[in-house]
């Protein structure tokens, strides 16, 4: 009942596993949701196709039951004109979107990538580190402003609060943004709140991280 009415191609994927009940279900596509033991799986797979398709104006849906397999069946809106050569597109952004650049430092991909798919459909300029370092050279060759660091807590070489201290240095203006998942998340969170930061618990919804984001820019 949910699904716009109009032409649309249809992709179906079927398995042979173990099945899904109603409560897995319910859950399949919410971030960082896993039914895999620790350490095993993120719980982005699903999300970040539920994230594509819903993006792309689709629709996917699931059905399944405990011992036999599950059947995947997506909905993408038909084109029948042809698509418009790059060169000639224009896209407008909201200009207070647009115009603000967030370096994102995460050294676990799934995770990096979800945040920066998230930020950047809403039209932030991202600016992508796998870690410390590597964050540390994008933004000594960035020329323009940098208006936030979204940075992870526990990184290899430099971690999150040692990156943010090196980098207000040289860019006072810049806002700050932790995020964590550590074990021991309510030290990380009371040694970002000590430091005046914000702070975002992993696992987080692309509607936590939006709020947060634009609560830390909109700031004075």
């Amino acid at each position: 009942p949910a699904v716009s009415p109009g032409p649309y191609v249809q992709l179906s994927v079927n398995d042979t596993g173990c099945g899904m009940d109603e409560v897995t279900l319910s859950h399949m596509f919410e971030p960082f949701f896993t039914t895999k033991e620790p350490g095993q799986g993120t719980g982005l797979g699903l999300a970040t196709v539920y994230g594509i398709v819903k993006q792309s104006g689709g629709y996917v849906w699931a059905d399944s039951q405990p011992g036999h397999g599950t059947t995947f069946t997506v909905y993408l809106p038909r084109v029948e004109e042809r698509p418009e050569a790059e060169a000639g597109r224009s896209v407008h952004l909201p200009v207070s979107r647009a115009a603000r650049t967030v370096l994102l430092a995460e050294d676990e991909q799934m995770v990096r990538g979800l945040a920066r798919s998230v930020l950047a459909s809403e039209g932030y300029t991202v600016l992508e580190a796998r870690h410390g370092v590597e964050a540390l050279k994008i933004a000594e060759r960035h020329e323009g402003p940098i208006h936030l660091l979204l940075t992870d807590v526990v990184m290899p070489q430099v971690g999150g609060f040692e990156l943010a201290k090196r980098l207000a240095a040289s860019r006072p203006d810049m806002k700050i943004m932790f995020m964590s998942g550590y074990t021991d998340r309510a030290v990380v969170q009371d040694a970002a709140a000590n430091l005046g930061q914000a702070f975002l618990e992993k696992p987080f919804s692309e509607e936590e991280l939006l709020h947060i984001v634009r609560e830390v820019l909109d700031a004075g």
